[in-house]
């Protein structure tokens, strides 16, 4: 489903990515693991489009990504839940989760919603409050729903369980988890696996922008 082949990406003047490669089949949750600095959101920005390839392929079923504007990932079924979660504060939960379906004109909203409220029932209880009234893990949970609400071939998860609770961290956990068995692919990027190993079929550790040989 996803290839990236030799991927190199600089920031500035620093080169942060040097030649990574890795593939994510269909179906499959892998996990790339690094420490802080070890290129693991520079990756995901990348597949986004957020940042600029130095040089290097990123494939996703069958479209050259590097040949798509930023906005057009969403458009395939790429769903990107960022560590920083990005929410608009002033917008309700609801209307965060449509975000990424109104900048890619999706009509059918009802029935992707739907199926975010049926994984995330929580969600629909306070989709009326405003994000900024939520808790941290809260707006993990509502990051998580607008990644899902667009992606439905690809999610990309940065960091999703960091400085969340224990409690909202095993519910991410057991949603991320429901996941599995469909035809919906996950690469999740964290610094450890304390809360993921179970959930993946693969590990890929990335060690100063490029994957790790062990």
């Amino acid at each position: 489903m996803l290839e990236i082949d030799r991927l190199h990406v600089s920031i500035q003047s620093a080169q942060v990515l040097r030649g990574l490669s890795l593939s994510i089949g269909t179906g499959k949750m892998v996990g790339l693991i690094g420490r802080n600095g070890a290129g693991k959101t520079t990756t995901l920005r990348a597949i986004m489009g957020h940042l600029a390839l130095s040089s290097g392929a990123i494939t996703f079923e069958g479209h050259d990504l590097s040949r798509l504007p930023a906005h057009a990932r969403a458009a395939l079924g790429i769903g990107y839940m960022p560590e920083d979660r990005g929410l608009v504060p002033e917008l309700s939960v609801e209307e965060n989760i449509l975000v990424p379906l109104w900048a890619t004109g999706v009509t059918d909203t009802a029935s992707r919603l739907a199926f975010v409220y049926q994984v995330l029932p929580e969600l629909h209880e306070m989709r009326e409050r405003r994000a900024l009234l939520l808790s941290g893990g809260q707006q993990k949970l509502v990051a998580l729903a607008r990644a899902l609400v667009v992606g439905t071939r690809l999610l990309l998860l940065d960091e999703p369980f960091e400085g969340v609770a224990p409690a909202l961290s095993a519910r991410l956990s057991e949603v991320i988890a429901s996941l599995r068995g469909s035809d919906l692919s996950v690469l999740l990027a964290q610094s450890d696996l304390n809360h993921s190993r179970s959930l993946l079929d693969a590990e890929i550790m990335i060690e100063r922008g490029a994957q790790r040989v062990t």
